[in-house]
């Protein structure tokens, strides 16, 4: 008979199993939910303690609602459509230059609404592009995929794992900027110069010169400038020290109103649009952290860590950083992000360990589909324009272009 330690590691196991491999393509929020309730109902977890670990992700719960309605508000006044047609007309032709104009949208928007826009919105907007284009998608796509991890730590809001990842103790703005912009702009550059080597043969062709752009009426020109107000003040609250969910959260829902109100139109539309299931599974994901903490994993993990890190500080935190990036591939970057935020605060690591696992958990998905819940949004978004990347595909390319993303940006960050 499994003892309840068992138990639990075998219940989390199966509930990120069903995460990354969506059996009967049930939603992820469903495994990481049932799991939850498994450890609860069978005794595993109190109660309280899993009502506490749901209320841990508050600030991220906030977040993230706030992230997605600005993203699927852009969607819907065709602020993503406008921005691809836009790389076509600026390509003139060059299938090289639209990839390196796609690269860069994908870089700004994922720097200022999250990597998980330009997994759910962008790509779609850029698919549809490259068919007016008569340009080869893959390219073009991946540039989306690998993109949205690669710049998703240039600053604290790019990636939700980041808010996971540090909690309570996230630096202000001044000091993540010092701390992470030389290695995140080398995992830009690292990964945008991979992706352009490998598919050089692709890009060689030419593509049409001319795609026509979609008006953008008074409610899209709005949209725009509350995004940008909302990256100006999360900005802002990021240098004051400030938690980021709420303040997303309400510049969110007052640019739908204003939005709204400017349509004559009821936001429920808007609403519908957005997959809130990703609030149940991220709170679902917090309890299975929460269960595996109760067998006594992260005190165990976090007394190695700090025994490491106090004979060798360096090898500590390159260590984590390496072993961060590979098993978010196994549990998603998620989970991995949860479980390595506990350790490190358990370990009372410093600044270079926290860092190089952050790094590890934001790059370490650019290895294959699974790594983060990003990649599998998109791998869902162009399965939706009909397009098709394979494990094996995606692999391949991520194996190249991941670990030297990740050698640059530790390097730079343990300097």
């Amino acid at each position: 008979m499994l003892s309840a330690t068992h138990l639990t590691w075998s219940i989390a196991a199966a509930g990120a199993a069903g995460v990354v491999l969506r059996p009967w393509r049930l939603p992820e929020a469903v495994w990481a939910v049932a799991a939850a309730g498994a450890l609860v109902g069978l005794g595993l977890l109190a109660p309280a303690a899993a009502a506490t670990a749901v209320m841990r992700g508050a600030d991220v719960y906030g977040f993230l609602a706030g992230m997605m309605l600005l993203s699927e508000l852009a969607r819907r006044e065709g602020l993503f459509d406008a921005a691809a047609a836009w790389a076509i007309g600026h390509a003139a032709g060059s299938g090289r230059r639209l990839f390196d104009l796609v690269y860069v949208i994908g870089t700004g928007v994922t720097v200022l609404l999250s990597n998980d826009a330009t997994a759910v919105v962008l790509t779609p907007a850029v698919a549809a592009a490259c068919r007016r284009a008569g340009a080869r998608a893959l390219p073009h796509l991946m540039a989306c995929a690998l993109v949205a991890n690669a710049a998703s730590f240039v600053l604290p809001i790019s990636n939700p794992a980041n808010l996971v990842v540090f909690g309570r103790d996230l630096p202000a703005l001044g000091t993540w900027l010092v701390r992470f912009g030389p290695p995140s702009i080398a995992a830009v550059a690292m990964t945008w110069a991979v992706l352009r080597w490998q598919h050089r043969d692709m890009l060689a062709a030419q593509i049409a010169t001319r795609s026509e752009s979609p008006s953008l009426g008074r409610s899209a020109r709005v949209a725009a400038a509350s995004i940008a107000l909302a990256a100006v003040v999360l900005l802002a609250c990021s240098a004051l020290g400030v938690s980021l969910g709420a303040p997303t959260l309400a510049i969110a829902a007052l640019a739908v109103a204003v939005v709204q109100v400017l349509r004559c139109e009821a936001p429920w539309a808007l609403l519908r649009g957005v997959d809130w299931s990703i609030l149940p599974l991220v709170a679902g994901l917090f309890v299975l952290v929460a269960g595996l903490e109760s067998t006594g994993v992260v005190a165990r993990l976090a007394s190695a860590l700090h025994d490491l890190e106090a004979g060798a500080p360096f090898q500590a935190a390159a260590w984590a950083g390496v072993i961060a990036a590979f098993g978010c591939n196994f549990v998603n970057n998620l989970p991995a992000g949860l479980l390595g935020g506990s350790v490190v605060a358990a370990a009372h690591a410093g600044a270079p360990v926290q860092a190089a696992i952050m790094i590890g958990i934001d790059l370490g998905p650019n290895l294959s589909v699974t790594g983060s819940l990003a990649t599998i949004l998109w791998l869902n978004a162009i399965r939706r324009e009909g397009e098709h990347v394979s494990g094996a595909r995606f692999l391949r390319i991520g194996a190249v272009a991941m670990p030297a993303a990740l050698l640059a940006a530790l390097t730079l960050a343990l300097l």
